[in-house]
């Protein structure tokens, strides 16, 4: 049975509108959390306010908002202001445009919902939005209000129901630019580059988020099992380093090896080097 939604409202493309519920299509509540407890008593900690400067508790009604605007100076805002410019939830996401999937920047998407109709009277009209879209290859751009801020959200058809993603602003993504633009421009050789090829070509697979495993966690759990059960912590052998690259050429043709389960053959320059080796 699916959990409660987190969002209830309406559809609207145009005059075509439907109810739907909106829940989040993913979560981390199955990962391993930790309290912090008093190591002397086992008992959970709790935290206190404490004034940066003179080192006083603070009580909850003295808390406030503040933006720094200097070291140690700021602009206090009151909740009632904050409530002010709060944009008003119409519980409505209503499409603007459709632009096709292909074009959406992966940078922008933020976090995945699952959409669906809201009882039998929408659901023609709900399959009739989605069908459009998967008929056209394209995606919808609209806007929401969740937790008192609005979104902009792009919805595509999933199987039965509608992906919805809710979409970062431009200033929240950073310019690549300013990552990339020192990388150089490098001349690969064709020979290289048919390897690495074909060692992509050698791992090909279809994407299943199945084979994925949380070692970390899987680690986390095993050792909460151990210290519940009393028993004494397994060592585990240390990971060894991977072999530093010594030719870029000869770990290409071995990785092909690998993969193949065959010799690499040696490169020109490992060859020559055996040659000289030999007739000293």
């Amino acid at each position: 049975m699916a959990p409660r939604p987190n969002w209830k409202g309406y559809l609207k493309l145009s005059l075509v509108s439907c109810p739907i519920l909106l829940y989040p299509a993913a979560s981390s509540s199955e990962r391993v959390a930790f309290r912090q407890v008093n190591r002397k008593t086992g008992n959970r900690l709790k935290q206190q306010l404490v004034d940066a400067e003179t080192g006083e508790v603070v009580d909850s009604e003295n808390k406030g908002r503040g933006f720094e605007i200097g070291r140690n100076q700021f602009v206090l805002v009151e909740d009632e202001e904050l409530e002010n410019i709060q944009i008003e939830s119409t519980r409505t996401i209503e499409i603007d445009s459709f632009v096709p999937r292909t074009s959406i920047d992966e940078r922008y998407l933020d976090a995945p919902y699952y959409i669906m109709p809201d009882g039998r009277v929408g659901v023609d009209a709900f399959a009739v939005i989605r069908e459009a879209m998967r008929g056209k290859g394209m995606a919808a751009l609209g806007r929401v209000v969740l937790a008192r801020r609005e979104h902009p959200i792009v919805l595509e058809p999933f199987k039965k129901g509608v992906l919805a993603t809710t979409l970062r602003y431009p200033y929240e993504v950073r310019n690549d630019a300013d990552y990339f633009e020192d990388i150089p421009d490098v001349q690969l050789s064709e020979q290289m580059l048919q390897l690495a090829e074909h060692i992509v070509d050698t791992k090909s697979a279809e994407f299943d988020p199945s084979k994925f495993e949380d070692r970390y966690q899987s680690a986390l759990v095993e050792l909460l099992k151990q210290k519940q059960a009393g028993l004494p912590k397994k060592s585990e052998a240390p990971a060894l380093a991977p072999p530093r690259v010594i030719n870029l050429m000869d770990a290409l043709r071995a990785s092909i090896g690998a993969e193949t389960g065959k010799k690499p053959a040696a490169s020109t320059r490992a060859r020559d080097a055996a040659k000289r080796m030999a007739e000293r």
